[in-house]
């Protein structure tokens, strides 16, 4: 979850959405994303919603490695299932079982197991979950240890995804990363041992000083603990952040766009070779059951509720934001009132344009139903014969190829009108 907000419209105080969004609440999958906000210590290059203990009230400033206050963790799960008592109001009596949940932060496994099982057990106490509902827990590979595993997959938790990043040292001091990547594998197998059979792994490239030999020994070392699941993602360097702010200061490198394709296409080759397919731009799995089904939900415009801290929802074409901070999150709903900071409604164009942006990145390809009727046939005529997208299925969905993920933006610009 991003750190600033959007520019939106108020949400009204009850969180109450238009007749329209909930009579057509259930059409299409449900989903429950929970915004832990809390870190050890910040990543120079994030760019989330997140707090580290010093800057919360309850812990001494002072402490070099101090852990989240108890009374942060408690007031964090009592206000989250206030608000998912809420969705449950706002959303009416409809018996839509929740398809996938998911704890993101933040590092959610810096919470007690307890009060994650909580917040869980409140989801199918107001909503039920589905029979095969996917439960994800991110997880810092230092967060966690065998018994907290057991517990986590005990409490109902089916999917775990290990921020990894990288297995070189010196490129982890860089985004500074403080998990040591020589107890990855003691943390993955413990997981397993613990039941999960459903586990990702978290890569990012790009970062400066990043060599393609040190990218392939990321590679190789995720690779080897055979995860179910891989993410890659770009390094994006943002403003605001450490990481921005050094290489403004001309102290780092920016990342180079062929650095990055050249990381991209080695990423999708070795694991290509490995038995995974890549779903998504940024994802491969091992086959269809391994896919992270709540990040399909939102790629395919899917209904999720976001709850925590500056969280994003999504139901019927209503898109809203909570306020950022802890405190001024619990203390509205303390007060009976939604944590909701602004939203926006989405017209059908806005839809359309979210359509193409979001169903051009799957391997199942867009829809060309789905065009505006001002792009033209020779639109999708040029990219094919620019070997930037091929026909799929039917003929009537095109796909990227390996060359169109690299310009996935270029695309998407010359498919919308």
């Amino acid at each position: 979850m991003p750190s600033t907000l959007p520019v939106g419209e108020a949400a009204p105080v009850d969180g109450s959405l238009p007749a329209a969004a909930v009579a057509g609440w259930g059409e299409v999958p449900f989903g429950f994303y929970l915004h832990v906000p809390f870190c050890r210590v910040r990543c120079g290059y994030c760019d989330f919603n997140t707090y580290v203990p010093s800057e919360l009230r309850g812990n001494d400033p002072t402490e070099t490695r101090p852990a989240l206050p108890p009374r942060q963790a408690k007031q964090w799960g009592d206000a989250v299932r206030e608000e998912i008592r809420l969705a449950r109001r706002v959303l009416g009596d409809g018996d839509v079982p929740v398809s996938t949940v998911f704890f993101g932060g933040g590092t959610p496994t810096l919470l007690p197991p307890a009060e994650l099982g909580k917040v869980l057990a409140t989801i199918r106490a107001e909503f039920g979950l589905a029979d095969d509902a996917e439960v994800t827990t991110e997880a810092n590979p230092d967060s966690v240890d065998a018994t907290r595993l057991d517990r986590l997959r005990m409490l109902g938790i089916n999917r775990i995804s290990f921020g990894m990043q990288s297995a070189v040292p010196s490129v982890l001091a860089t985004l500074d990363r403080t998990h040591d990547p020589d107890r990855l594998p003691d943390v993955v197998n413990a997981a397993r041992l613990a039941g999960f059979d459903n586990l990702s792994l978290d890569l990012i490239y790009g970062t400066p000083g990043e060599s393609l030999a040190d990218w392939s020994t990321s590679l190789d070392s995720a690779i080897g603990l055979a995860p179910d699941h891989v993410s890659a993602y770009a390094l994006v360097v943002e403003p605001g952040t450490a990481l921005g702010r050094r290489v403004r200061r001309g102290e780092l490198p920016a990342p180079v766009d062929d650095d990055l394709a050249d990381k991209y296409e080695v990423a999708d080759e070795r694991l290509t070779a490995s038995g995974y397919r890549w779903y998504e731009l940024s994802n491969w799995a091992r086959d269809e059951q391994h896919e992270c089904r709540h990040n399909v939900l939102y790629w395919t415009g899917a209904d999720w509720w976001g709850a925590g801290p500056g969280a994003h929802s999504h139901v019927g074409g209503v898109r809203w934001w909570n306020v950022l901070h802890p405190t001024a999150y619990a203390d509205r709903l303390q007060a009976g009132a939604s944590p909701a900071h602004g939203r926006e409604l989405l017209g059908a164009a806005d839809r359309r344009v979210e359509r193409v942006l979001l169903e051009s990145r799957l391997a199942t390809g867009l829809d060309m139903g789905a065009l505006d009727s001002g792009v033209p046939a020779s639109a999708v005529d040029g990219l094919v014969d620019d070997g930037l997208v091929e026909p799929t299925g039917t003929g009537t969905r095109i796909r990227l190829t390996l060359q169109g993920r690299l310009l996935a933006d270029a695309v998407v610009h010359r498919l919308l009108p």
